[in-house]
């Protein structure tokens, strides 16, 4: 019996002990504190990425605009320079500026291009692709997404090898293959590009006609699959600003997409407005399904990486210095390429399909006709110099903001690397800048050369810094003269899918 009792008490004891039990959360105050951190910079994530998604939608719309709205402007006052200056003799050395030059070009690749789109008959693709099975059409759209990927990469290059072989200077040695062969390159890449966009568009424009709604909702599913991919991955702030690039990109890209499907169907019911309001649904599922899986990604991307939310405004103010630069006297670049460059986003082979479902979907006929059409491209000139303005206004707010004022007199790249090298062209870093080569290092045993292309883009990991801190040997100092120095937000300038840069 005492046994028993005093297995009784003791099981009454542990019981009362189990109720009764306390803890003190200030105990590990840091560990608690950290996760209401994470807590709060998950929430606050939508609101900073939908910031700088915004402003890089209009950021690609004004690219987008300049190819509709000031290009043919810019190429008129070309071939008219052309065509006056040999009547009031050559006052210069060159005929054409760079820039005229570069915007000729891309007239004849649009007219070319066009011309060449006019033989491809949209319906006949339009009833091939719908005569296919469900997962015949789910596996062609990831081929053509992946394809699209692969085309931005490489298109801009192709590109931007035929803007410098055309306005090379003579002086230098010859080391390309000509300007033709260039030019008929370009062409036959804007062409390709646009054929590749134009099945994409039938491939959703089939999804949306389908009975079943089968097609969308997987086409939208396959979405979700791209969580999957991302989220579990190890991201440092470069690599997710070229996600958070990629991701503008290809918003964009389906808003236009999405903008083509629309017409396309609207003309095939004789612009009905009802019919309207039949589409309208889906196309709020589609956005819908696009910013949620944006948010959720890069929600769990910075969680799981301890990025800070305001990282973006980071992100925000690189693009924004991108503007504010390509708009000085210095500048070396066309905004629209330097977009083309960061984001991937090229809106030449968009614009070319664009303008081939508008003037196979509108019928322009009497004089009536010809006056709207000149009042639409009048009212797109002027959102586009509204946009251009309070885009700029806005750009110039969020450099100065970051303190990035100083970075806008350094001289172009071409006059930098003809100067001594110094620190703040080789770290260009915000935060911190290392210190230049010393004579000793730059005289030692010269090593290989290497591209941009050879250098990550990622951060160093923590041990890997400290490992590099707490050097000792002569070894690993002469390591740290010649580790290569990190990648800016502002050196990027290539996104693909992987995260990666290909140059």
């Amino acid at each position: 019996c005492s046994r028993l009792s005093l297995c009784n008490l003791s099981l009454v004891r542990f019981i009362t002990a189990e109720l009764t039990r306390g803890y003190f959360l200030e105990h590990n105050e840091a560990k608690y504190t950290e996760r209401r951190e994470r807590v709060y910079t998950c929430l606050r994530i939508p609101k900073e990425l939908e910031k700088l998604m915004t402003f890089g939608f209009f950021l690609c719309l004004d690219a987008f605009l300049y190819v509709f709205t000031l290009l043919p402007l810019r190429v008129l006052l070309a071939l008219l320079r052309l065509l006056t200056v040999p009547c009031c003799g050559l006052s210069g050395s060159r005929l054409l500026q760079p820039a005229q030059v570069c915007d000729v070009l891309k007239g004849f690749i649009m007219v070319l291009c066009y011309s060449m789109m006019s033989y491809v008959d949209y319906s006949m693709m339009y009833h091939l692709i719908r005569g296919q099975s469900v997962i015949k059409l789910y596996i062609i759209y990831n081929m053509l997404e992946v394809a699209d990927r692969l085309f931005s990469s490489f298109g801009q290059d192709i590109l931007d090898a035929l803007y410098w072989t055309a306005t090379e200077p003579k002086e230098k040695k010859r080391a390309h293959i000509g300007v033709i062969p260039h030019f008929l390159m370009a062409v036959l890449y804007v062409f390709l590009h646009a054929i590749l966009i134009m099945v994409q568009a039938t491939t959703l424009n089939v999804a949306f006609n389908s009975h079943n709604k089968s097609l969308l909702t997987i086409m939208m599913s396959n979405n979700f699959v791209e969580i999957k991919g991302s989220v579990f991955k190890k991201f440092e702030k470069n690599n997710l600003f070229q996600m958070s690039n990629s991701d503008i990109k290809e918003r964009f890209t389906n808003y236009i997409l999405l903008l083509i499907v629309c017409l396309r169907n609207m003309e095939q019911f004789s612009w009905n407005p009802d019919h309207l309001w039949v589409l309208f649904p889906d196309v709020v599922m589609v956005i819908a399904s696009e910013v949620a899986v944006d948010v959720v990604k890069h929600a769990f991307i910075t969680k799981f990486n301890d990025i800070s939310a305001d990282v973006y405004g980071e992100y925000r103010a690189s693009l924004a210095f991108d503007l504010v630069s390509s708009r000085q006297k210095n500048a070396y670049t066309d905004y629209s390429d330097s977009v083309s460059r960061r984001m991937g986003f090229i809106p030449l082979p968009l614009a070319l399909l664009l303008i081939r479902v508008v003037t196979s979907s509108v019928k322009i006929q009497g004089s009536l006709s010809f006056m709207c059409v000149l009042l639409f491209y009048l009212g797109m000139i002027t959102l586009k110099v509204l946009n251009s303005i309070v885009l700029l206004g806005t750009s110039c707010g969020f450099v100065k903001e970051a303190n990035m004022e100083e970075k806008l007199f350094d001289p172009p790249p071409s006059v930098a690397s003809s100067q001594p090298m110094t620190a703040d062209r080789v770290g260009i870093s915000l935060a911190s800048v290392n210190p230049p080569l010393s004579k000793s290092a730059e005289s030692s045993t010269p090593t290989l050369p290497k591209s941009d292309s050879d250098t990550f883009l990622t951060t160093p990991d923590e041990d890997n810094d400290d490992k590099i801190i707490n050097a000792d040997t002569g070894l690993e100092e002469e390591g740290l003269k010649h580790r290569t120095p990190k990648k800016d937000l502002l050196e990027i300038d290539r996104f693909t899918i992987c995260g990666n840069r290909i140059d």
